[in-house]
């Protein structure tokens, strides 16, 4: 029993045991696959998606662009493990060619189903493709296909993740401005990545100053005779400015074919878009010596740690994956940085936009005919697009940013082909063009250490005066008459034409002192030029003549066909006309030497100085003081009777004396002005134009003449001047002769011609001749060139610079004589207004306005200061027991009190001391009388006063008033009780009126 009850014990311990242990190996069981489950989430993404990578795998370049896109894949979800989308790509290639990559992108978007599609690499695959991304709502992105003809606004599904080569335009513009370059050739490969560009850069070269002379396409299989055919072309042209935009592998044998031509010597200049300058360190070294000299550009990429890092990461995967490859130093290009970044965009979006499986809607396919047809539409593509075009990140080639579709335009390096590669020279950016450094502080330009073909160190001028070497031809016009512009003699003894005159010295002068270059030429007479110079203006239009010299007026129908120089001489035409001596003379002539303006200036002013210095001497000077005609006659006499400085009128203030001081001072120049000038009219002014207006030559339809060979027939006839009255004469003899004869012997009325000839004339018929009537504007004589020669410009500024010498005086001097013999231009001189007008003597009539204004301020200021509580006491008198407007009472109150006399001035204190003295006791009555009655003397009154008037010795001229002023007189309340100027005037038309 004892070892049963053990046994069942034991058993029991043993079955605890175990339950214990197979609880634990559970519990264990259950973490691990919880662990495990929690693994599995966190490890591997839960959706792959499929990007189609088209690329020429049979190129070098493509092999490289297949390396960057893997590894730029790699190294996104290194950096972002978490990501819950992983891009797979699928690669196929397009073997260089448009249906290659068409088959492709077809196979892609129907079998493999893509969200996207990187690539294809050339300009003219992907605009195929891109019209099957449009359809199917893939987005495509091209990180080379650069042509500006691959619109992101008219495809809206391409995404281009390269740098437009219409950005291109602005630096290489400016490349050509740097040097002064005004012209250039461009070749250019024959496809969608070389024509595209052409419009923007015409309109880049136009914006600076300059212009496409030709334009050669060169298809990209090219053989040496077709390339050659060109070359030659383009080296029978004066332009010396080449401009290359074609792929690498092209350019390499246009240069090698230029080299053997002989155009990679000194005065070339070649200019390449970054399809050489970002790949020419590729090139081999015959291909690198073939351009030694070239300028080009490539878009600029800091070289960060990053980029060191991928460089050295991406050569020695290069190495691994393709051993016999070639490995340059400056692997990877900028190219293949895009690329890389592209695939880093692609992957960023597809985690943005939480794309996962491929849905397609895919259309019934019993109507759909070609495999084009069973394309269906991507239902998460405008998702990815939009991902695309929000994505934002610091990428190896620099900021990827896209606007519009498309990176926005990089910073771009010039670099100068020499040695065994390129060397920078300077860089251009949007906001400070060219410099030699990057920052804010760089110099401008480029650097100066750039070697030009044929190892120049100095920058070619960009032309030649001649390809061929040949003289330049020179035509010069053979005229009739005014040889001392063009004179052209057959008679030398070996044969050949004396030419002569100073348009011929002037360009002599120009060519020979202030031209930065040799320039060989001949002088060529065209006989033909004297019936018109519109033929001799064509010859350079027909490229008969290199230049026309001579009296060739600039005119903007000859600017349509050829360019002039600036201009040396004097512009605009005018009419000479004969002048007769004046037989009459109007009575009115006194009149005329002063304008309309200025009598009625005068007049004012002598109004408004008479009426301050009355102003200022009323109060204190009995001479003017009076009734008021006799005021107002004053006024007028004073003013004026300082014309002859008869003024007379004894000045009290020291204000008015300083007024009339300045008046008498502007009368007096005013008055021996107006005599020089009447003198003048009564004496030298004796002959007359027999015309002076054109107008008056229309109606009359009288003869007039003009030069042979000049534009100016067609001027007069757009004026409405009839046909069959215009008369030619060819020397200035012919036009003196016709001139003195008049329009009714035979002669003409008037000749028109430009003011060189006319001022000729003149120089030579200094009497009986003048220029009258209005200037037309021209812009005078220029050399002729044809449309867009080089030597435009250069002879152009040589013009101002010898213009701005004595030399061109001493020229003008030798063939038109001493300037000023004859003055005016001979009897012009006669005709010529010297009425004087206003704006003559404004100066005058300002000051003495000031003047007198100003005094006129301070006298008044100072009888308002001085008498303001005087005339506040009586305004408060009169406001006690009257209604109306107190500010009309107080006016009328300070005119009467300034009506009145000031008896504190010295003369009227003078005056009223003696009265008192010598006053008789009657005067002493009558003013005591007339202050008891209130000043209501009656006729009595009037009569006492008038008789005190004669006993006191009064002037007449105070007769009126003599009852007040002798109340003034009397003591010191008589100002109180003074009657007013007004009441006066009532008092005495009251005493007229009585009965004597």
């Amino acid at each position: 029993m004892g070892r049963r009850a053990s046994s069942r014990s034991a058993s029991a311990h043993h079955l605890r045991r175990r339950l214990v242990l197979a609880a634990a190996v559970a519990w264990c069981v259950v973490a691990a696959s919880l662990q495990a489950a929690a693994a599995q989430r966190n490890a591997a993404p839960t959706a792959q998606v499929r990007v189609g990578v088209i690329l020429n795998l049979t190129s070098a370049v493509g092999q490289r662009r297949k390396v960057g896109i893997e590894m730029a894949l790699e190294d996104y979800y290194a950096a972002h493990p978490g990501s819950r989308t992983r891009v797979v790509p699928r690669f196929r290639d397009s073997r260089g060619d448009v249906v290659g990559a068409a088959s492709a992108a077809v196979d892609l978007i129907r079998n493999e189903q893509v969200q996207a599609i990187i690539g294809p690499p050339t300009s003219a695959e992907a605009a195929f493709v891109a019209n099957l991304g449009n359809s199917s709502h893939v987005p495509i992105l091209s990180s080379s296909a650069t042509s500006p003809d691959l619109s992101p606004s008219q495809t809206p599904f391409v995404v281009r993740t390269a740098a437009n080569d219409s950005f291109q335009a602005a630096p290489v513009a400016a490349v050509l401005a740097a040097f002064r370059w005004h012209a250039a050739a461009v070749l250019y490969e024959d496809s969608p990545y070389g024509s595209g560009m052409l419009p923007a850069l015409a309109d880049a070269l136009q914006g600076v100053g300059a212009r496409i002379t030709e334009r050669a396409a060169l298809p990209p299989g090219a053989d040496d005779a077709a390339i050659d055919a060109v070359l030659y072309r383009l080296m029978a042209m004066p332009t010396r400015v080449f401009l290359v935009h074609m792929n690498l592998f092209t350019a390499a044998r246009l240069f090698q074919r230029a080299r053997n031509a002989g155009m990679m010597t000194e005065d070339y200049a070649w200019i390449a878009t970054d399809g050489v300058g970002s790949v020419v360190d590729a090139l081999g070294a015959d291909d690198v010596s073939a351009m030694e000299g070239v300028v080009s550009l490539r878009p600029y990429v800091a070289m960060t740690s990053q980029v060191r890092n991928f460089s050295a990461r991406f050569r020695a995967r290069l190495r691994r994956v393709s051993p016999s490859a070639d490995v340059y130093d400056h692997d990877p290009t900028v190219s293949m940085l895009w690329s890389y970044d592209t695939a880093w965009a692609v992957a960023a979006a597809v985690e943005a936009a939480g794309v996962s499986s491929p849905a397609f809607q895919t259309p019934r396919r019993g109507s759909a005919a070609t495999d084009l047809d069973r394309i269906g539409v991507s239902a998460t593509g405008a998702a990815l697009l939009e991902a695309l075009r929000e994505t934002r990140f610091q990428g190896l080639a620099g900021n990827f940013s896209l606007v519009d579709g498309q990176l926005q335009p990089p910073a771009y390096e010039v670099v100068n082909v020499v040695g065994r590669g390129a060397r920078r020279v300077g860089f251009w950016t949007p906001e400070a063009g060219i410099t030699q450094t990057l920052g804010a502080d760089a110099a401008r330009g480029l650097k100066r250490s750039i070697i030009w073909p044929g190892d120049q160190t100095s920058p070619p001028k960009g032309w030649v005066v001649s390809p061929n070497g040949q003289k330049l031809r020179v035509y010069v016009p053979v005229k009739r008459g005014f040889k001392e512009f063009v004179g052209v003699q057959r008679d030398s003894p070996n044969g050949t034409a004396n030419i002569t005159g100073y348009c011929i010295e002037v360009f002599d002068a120009v060519i020979s002192k202030f031209m930065p270059y040799p320039v060989s030429y001949q002088y060529v007479p065209y006989d033909d030029s004297s019936e018109s110079y519109d033929e001799l203006v064509a010859q350079v239009a027909q490229q008969k003549a290199d230049v026309v010299v001579g009296d060739v007026t600039i005119t903007a129908s000859r600017m349509a066909e050829v360019d002039f120089s600036m201009p040396f001489t004097d512009s605009g035409w005018s009419m000479v006309v004969a002048v007769r001596a004046e037989t009459s003379t109007s009575m009115w002539i006194f009149l005329r030497p002063l304008t309309t303006s200025l009598w009625l200036a005068s007049l004012a002013f002598f109004c408004f100085t008479g009426f301050v210095v009355w102003a200022i001497e009323h109060r204190i000077n009995p001479e003017f003081r009076g009734t008021p005609w006799q005021q107002f006659g004053l006024i007028f006499y004073f003013s004026f009777s300082t014309l002859v400085f008869a003024h007379k009128e004894k000045l009290e203030s020291n204000l008015s004396r300083f007024v009339v001081i300045i008046w008498v001072f502007v009368v007096l120049i005013l008055t021996s002005s107006y005599t020089a000038s009447l003198t003048s009219m009564l004496t030298v002014q004796k002959l007359q134009p027999t015309v002076t207006d054109v107008r008056e030559l229309q109606r009359s339809g009288a003869n007039i003449g003009y030069q042979e060979g000049s534009f100016i027939k067609g001027s007069l006839l757009k004026m409405g001047f009839d046909e069959s009255r215009l008369t030619t004469y060819k020397t200035a003899e012919d036009c003196a002769d016709a001139l003195s004869r008049g329009p009714g012997n035979g002669g003409v009325a008037a000749v028109f011609d430009e003011i060189p000839y006319l001022k000729l004339f003149l120089s030579q018929y200094c009497d009986g001749y003048a220029m009258v009537g209005p200037v037309y504007k021209t812009d005078g004589f220029g050399f002729v060139f044809p449309l867009g020669s080089p030597l435009t410009p250069d002879v152009s500024r040589a013009v101002l610079t010898l213009a701005e010498r004595d030399e061109m005086a001493q020229i003008e001097k030798k063939w038109f004589g001493e300037p000023g013999a004859c003055p005016s231009g001979g009897a012009a001189a006669a005709v010529g207004s010297s009425n004087l007008s206003f704006r003559s003597f404004g100066g005058l009539f300002l000051i003495t306005g000031v003047v007198s204004g100003l005094m006129l301020v301070i006298y008044l200021a100072t009888f308002v200061y001085r008498e303001r509580g005087e005339v506040g006491n009586v305004v408060a008198e009169e406001e006690e027991g009257s209604a109306g407007s107190s500010s009309v009472r107080r006016l009328r109150a300070w005119l009467r009190h300034f009506d009145q006399k000031d008896l504190k001035c010295p003369t009227f204190k003078t005056w009223n001391e003696e009265s008192v003295r010598d006053g008789s006791q009657t005067t002493r009555r009558w003013v005591d009388d007339t202050v008891r009655n209130g000043g209501r003397g009656g006729a009595n009154g009037a009569a006492a006063a008038a008789g005190e008037e004669e006993a006191i010795g009064m002037s007449p001229a105070f007769s009126i008033s003599a009852g007040s002023e002798m109340i003034n007189a009397g003591s010191s309340p008589a100002s109180e009780l003074g009657t007013s100027f007004e009441q006066r005037m009532q008092e005495a038309s009251h005493s007229a009126e009585m009965p004597h």
